[in-house]
């Protein structure tokens, strides 16, 4: 096995995070396969998924050419100074200290229809909204297949994680700088996400390292290939059984890295908690329900969840 140490832990280079073929015939055997990756690492890449290579490739094309603009115009559409989650912002400028590289984010919801505020939707490519919304019906389609599996794998019906974290769909632009320090920085820091689950298309830079039995394990770069990350909603609706996976990104010496996840959440009032019928006696819940605003607002503020929990 071929392996490396860095920041006391070692960086496994084998690729063994799991890559989910979605044209296989035997349907049953993707979702055993869906999740069990679940199950055991919390994230997995899907290929042959049915989202055209021409749709993503539109995607990549509108978010690339956005970020190459000036600085004026990307401000077009920038983070109001109140709190805001959606809009372009400078997420982090180069720190050594805390081992940062500069990481420029572009948010706005997606889905549905009446959560979208176009204001935060570039106007400059001109094609931006048309490659967005044409995109959003199909990564929509896949969630919720990947959802309904995973649904099934507990022995629910197949639309339970969907009524319960299915209902808001968030994309996310993220342009990492290349930098000469790569060696001694990351992108964004490790964290798992607050989503139910999150779909991600990179461009060709790899960089999204995930963190599973005390290793970092690179994640192998496949054309097309969707990543699904399981969120921090889905691990408490499983009461567990669905992991949660901790991952963090790094940057290139020279090439720009860019990423397009899009986040798949409750809405701000759902209370989310283990499903009753997957919990007893062999089995205790090991979350206590709480509503998604009120987990965000720890979780932003790094709070601890083990006193609501426990």
């Amino acid at each position: 096995m071929s392996a490396i140490v860095t920041n006391n832990m070692v960086l496994e280079r084998d690729q063994n995070i799991p890559v989910v073929d979605l044209s296989d015939p035997d349907q049953e055997l993707v979702a055993r396969a869906v999740v069990k990756a679940s199950e055991e690492w919390g994230v997995f890449q899907v290929v042959n998924h049915g989202i055209p290579t021409e749709v993503i490739q539109r995607l990549k094309n509108v978010g690339r050419q956005f970020f190459e603009l000036s600085e004026e115009e990307k401000k077009a559409v920038a983070k109001p100074a109140v709190d805001s989650r959606e809009g372009y912002k400078r997420r982090y400028e180069l720190n050594l200290e805390t081992k940062t590289g500069t990481v420029d984010q572009l948010f706005h919801n997606i889905w549905p229809p009446m959560s979208v505020n176009y204001k935060f939707w570039p106007k400059n490519p001109l094609d931006y909204r048309e490659a967005n919304e044409e995109y959003t019906g199909h990564v929509k389609l896949l969630s919720e297949k990947i959802m309904e599996w995973l649904s099934k794998g507990l022995g629910l019906r197949g639309e339970a994680i969907k009524e319960v974290t299915g209902s808001e769909y968030m994309i996310i632009v993220n342009y990492y700088h290349p930098c000469p320090l790569a060696d001694l920085i990351e992108g964004l820091d490790a964290h798992t996400d607050i989503s139910g689950i999150t779909l991600i298309v990179p461009n060709e830079i790899p960089g999204l390292q995930v963190f599973k039995d005390d290793h970092w394990f690179d994640l192998e770069s496949i054309a097309s290939a969707v990543i699904v990350i399981i969120g921090d909603q889905i691990l408490r609706l499983s009461n567990g059984r669905y992991k949660s996976v901790l991952h963090k990104t790094i940057v290139d010496k020279e090439r720009t890295r860019m990423s397009w996840p899009v986040l798949v959440m409750p809405t701000s009032d759902m209370v989310v908690g283990p499903f009753p019928e997957i919990t007893g006696h062999n089995d205790p819940p090991k979350f206590k329900p709480i509503s998604y605003k009120d987990y965000i607002y720890r979780k932003l503020r790094h709070l601890s969840f083990a006193d609501h929990d426990s």
